[in-house]
């Protein structure tokens, strides 16, 4: 009778520790198909059929215990196919070389910053360097990885012209431009300009003139009070938000200059967030609160920043204000472009988290934190 009390538990911890190298194993081969350099879906070859580990996906990765999650999320999928034009492993992740590539119905286009612990970006990893989960699992299929991608930009300048900054306005102004004249290199790549106090105003639509962008932000005049939320709820409702599937995907971000302090909006911070994750537009904000302390504005700014996969800044003087601008600039040319299938999808109009892991701790992948799936 005793030895069959002691047999259970034994049993119990062999199944435990089984499910853990199962778990691990897994790991080793996230997200390993191919990536390619000119890749068409729908024009596939077949490889030979992998074995996914068995193990049930998470209900949501703990930041406790971060190995589980890239676990999960390196269980290939039973049938996945790598996209057509598939390169040999030595050039898998090679950088974009310009081609057009265009984004399915029922396609997630998740582009992702790694910097290792120091900050500085990091190069010429291979899709095989990370595990992905979307709303609790592995994708059904990745149709293309590329490393600095050429895509097309987008691009919402935002500045912040209520009464609060008026002393540091013209240095904003100036920063503004001259990031503009870097960023915008291609015929394809388009911005706008939008200052707000009380209410949002476009000063420059849509266009890569730049002398029409510089000539928006002169126009410029700080007074008022400051209604950020509602501007960024509107930039992004109005400008950045494409309601339609299948196009061809571009990279969309919104700088926005302010210090955080909000007395006016309308609509909510958690109400401006979903309309950014909506939209799928990174906001890169920079701080113009130029004291030692960080107060609820910054606060504020770094949740906008975070939970959209973008980066805060706080520049220690306005004359400073420029090299953020530059770090920006560096870090839309210095990203990764990962398109996939999700798996069980349904266009329900639901928000689906994403988990993005580099499967090296030594680095971080920052990326937004979901996206809401297209409605029928």
């Amino acid at each position: 009778m005793e030895r069959r009390r002691l047999a259970r538990p034994i049993a119990r911890m062999n199944t435990d520790m089984s499910t853990k190298f199962s778990c691990l194993a897994a790991l080793a081969v996230a997200l390993c198909l191919s990536a390619s350099g000119q890749p068409a879906y729908g024009q596939q070859q077949q490889p030979p059929a992998p074995q996914p580990a068995q193990t049930p996906a998470p209900q949501q990765p703990a930041p406790a215990e971060p190995a589980s999650a890239p676990a999960q999320a390196g269980q290939p999928a039973s049938g996945q196919q790598p996209a057509a034009g598939q390169q040999p492993p030595d050039q898998q992740g090679a950088e974009d070389t310009g081609q057009v590539f265009r984004v399915g119905v029922n396609e997630v286009n998740l582009i992702f910053t790694v910097t290792d612990k120091h900050g500085h970006y990091v190069p010429n990893l291979k899709q095989s360097d990370f595990a992905l989960l979307d709303d609790q699992k592995a994708p059904e299929k990745v149709t293309s990885f590329r490393q600095q991608v050429n895509l097309p930009l987008r691009v919402g300048i935002v500045i912040d012209a209520s009464t609060s900054i008026r002393t540091r306005f013209q240095f904003e102004q100036q920063a503004a431009v001259e990031f503009l004249l870097q960023i915008l290199k291609a015929k394809s790549d388009r911005a706008f300009v939008m200052g707000f106090d009380v209410t949002p105003d476009i000063k420059a639509d849509w266009t890569n003139n730049i002398d029409a962008l510089e000539t928006g932000i002169n126009r410029l005049r700080p007074g008022g009070g400051t209604a950020m939320y509602d501007a960024v709820f509107t930039g992004c409702k109005t400008k950045l938000l494409d309601s339609s599937r299948g196009q061809e995907p571009v990279r969309k971000a919104m700088i926005l200059i302010s210090d955080g302090d909000d007395n006016q909006s309308r609509v909510h911070l958690d109400e401006a967030i979903k309309m950014c994750q909506r939209a799928e537009t990174i906001v890169y904000a920079i701080s113009t609160n130029w004291t030692p302390s960080r107060g609820k504005g910054d606060q504020v700014l770094t949740q906008l920043a975070q939970d959209t996969g973008g980066q805060v800044f706080f520049p220690p003087s306005v004359e400073q204000m420029s090299n953020s601008f530059k770090n920006i600039e560096e870090e839309l040319r210095s990203q990764y472009a990962l398109t996939y299938i999700p798996a069980d999808f349904k266009a329900n109009g639901q928000f689906r988290p994403i988990y993005l892991y580099c499967t090296d701790r030594r680095y971080v992948a920052r990326a937004r934190k979901g996206y809401f799936a297209p409605k029928e």
